[in-house]
């Protein structure tokens, strides 16, 4: 090939690259351009689509249907809250078999997983009054503990820090907590446990709810919740009275299997407060760490 035609086919070869013949080559792009390329060419993508966030939005139906059956049904919102309850273990799974895992994600398991807590300590502490003030420190340190927590992974460790990523240096326990999918499924199921055994025993146990057994006195009208309580509906024409979780417990359950889900679950209740106190003192030291750093810089300056 004579150098005339080399000359030639490298000056084709400029014009063919230049930006006025409208076409740049790819590896002469700059890499702002590439990513805007690589943006457009990428699949659309609906991240509250994704299978493990649809998992989430059924245990969000199935936790308010519990709450609808909680005052008067006890069997079928049992049922209903313990499904909602299994599925908080296959949303983590189908995230990580579809690498589908976002922050929505963990957002949205950790909101749900917490309200619905709440709301059956809620109604704990309205069927036994007496013990009231400890189901109200349940429910605040389960808040502030994982809100804590959470909040200080994402200020400390990143917007794209996992919550569930511990740095074993700060914590063994958390660390175990987190990583070990076992140790965190058992914990977070026998807690549950607990409180679905005491919601079971309020309208089934005479020794925590001694109106199941009250006598009833000639000419004396019948206390709500006894067997020979007359029928509920010529006394409370509204299921959502004040009466109804009385009501209710006229039809009693048998308390041997409430009982004994309570007490083998009772242990790992009271490990994981623990492990919510050690999570949100933790979560404050790890705070103070960053304010620490934060005024230090602001006096250098």
């Amino acid at each position: 090939m004579s150098a005339r035609t080399r000359r030639q086919k490298a000056a084709l070869a400029e014009e063919s690259d230049s930006p006025s013949n409208g076409s740049v080559s790819p590896s002469k792009r700059s890499p702002s351009k590439r990513a805007r390329s690589a943006a457009r060419d990428a699949p659309k993508e609906n991240i509250f689509l994704f299978t493990p966030n649809l998992i989430g939005y059924t245990r969000v139906v199935l936790t308010f249907a519990s709450l609808y059956y909680m005052p008067l049904h006890p069997r079928t919102c049992s049922f209903l809250y313990t499904v909602s309850c299994l599925l908080d273990g296959l949303d983590g799974y189908a995230a990580r078999y579809f690498n589908q895992s976002t922050t929505f994600g963990a957002v949205l398991d950790m909101v749900t997983d917490r309200c619905t807590t709440a709301c059956l300590l809620v109604f704990l502490s309205s069927a036994w009054p007496r013990w009231a003030i400890v189901f109200q420190a349940l429910i605040s340190l389960d808040m502030a503990s994982h809100y804590m927590h959470m909040y200080a992974t994402l200020s400390m460790g990143g917007s794209s820090q996992s919550h569930k990523k511990v740095d074993p240096t700060r914590s063994w326990i958390m660390y175990q907590y987190y990583t070990n999918k076992a140790v965190l499924f058992v914990c977070c199921a026998l807690n549950e446990a607990f409180f679905i055994g005491l919601y079971l025993l309020s309208f089934s146990s005479p020794i925590l709810s001694p109106s199941l057994l009250q006598p009833v006195s000639d000419g004396a009208s019948a206390q709500p919740g006894n067997p020979a309580h007359p029928e509920p509906a010529s006394l409370f024409s509204s299921p959502w009275s004040a009466g109804a979780l009385e009501m209710a417990r006229a039809n009693k359950l048998e308390s041997t299997w409430p009982w004994i889900i309570t007490g083998i679950a009772f242990p790992v209740m009271a490990f994981k407060q623990f492990v919510n106190v050690v999570q949100m003192v933790n979560a404050s030291k790890w705070l103070a760490e960053g304010d620490l750093k934060t005024r230090r810089a602001n006096l250098k300056k």
